[in-house]
């Protein structure tokens, strides 16, 4: 089985970049896990913008929390943490501010064609494709890329329809998202997310060429 690794040194798909256009802060609310609280911050730094990150407070921050104010984001603890409370604030925030509110899963134009562009340097053809899901971006992304594949999602937080991510099979993990995977995956995977979609993957896998598309490595706050 072949596994697509995401890595800081991959090219960043167009789609990062026009979250910042024309805005010099954007903003996003978090689950603490979340991998996006780093993803979002890094392209903030590369292109000299300011990304500010609304959050669950902790008494101990969450490792990607942290990661994400060594790389330079602002980081914005609110209480109670409820995820609907946590957006209503970041709304709230960009109301009086003017800065930018980056939707769900960095659901914005262009996004899934960057991705499918992205999925598509792989040179890889595949004929069965497994991702974690979230928002479904990635998955119909990766649809986009690779049509006549055979495509798995796995479901870690909330309900998905087929048709946000792109007509895959849809298998919902048994774990809440704030939970580990039981099994840790053999390169470096998120183990709130990608782990569990890589667990699922194993366990149900069909005959040929198998790619699974790692989104997020280990926090390293």
């Amino acid at each position: 089985m072949s596994a697509t690794i995401s890595s800081p040194a991959a090219p960043r798909p167009a789609s990062s970049r026009k979250v910042f256009e024309g805005v010099q802060e954007a903003v996003y609310a978090s689950p603490p896990e979340g991998g996006a609280q780093t993803a979002i911050a890094t392209v903030a730094r590369h292109l000299g913008k300011r990304a500010t990150i609304f959050v669950a407070a902790r008494s101990r921050p969450h490792p990607r929390t942290l990661e994400a104010a060594r790389l330079g984001a602002k980081v914005v603890p609110i209480s109670p943490g409820y995820l609907s409370v946590v957006q209503s604030r970041a709304r709230e925030y960009c109301r009086n501010t003017g800065a930018s509110l980056i939707p769900f899963g960095a659901e914005i134009p262009g996004a899934v064609e960057a991705i499918a562009t992205a999925a598509r340097l792989a040179a890889f053809d595949p004929e069965e494709v497994w991702c974690a899901a979230g928002s479904g971006v990635l998955a119909r992304g990766l649809a986009a890329a690779w049509p006549k594949a055979r495509r798995h999602v796995v479901q870690i937080s909330r309900d998905l329809t087929p048709r946000e991510v792109g007509g895959a099979t849809i298998h919902v993990h048994p774990r809440k998202f704030n939970d580990r995977a039981a099994l840790a995956a053999p390169f470096p995977a998120d183990p709130h997310y990608d782990a569990k979609a890589w667990e699922l993957c194993l366990a149900k896998r069909g005959p040929g060429r198998v790619l699974f598309w790692n989104v997020a490595p280990l926090a390293r706050g």
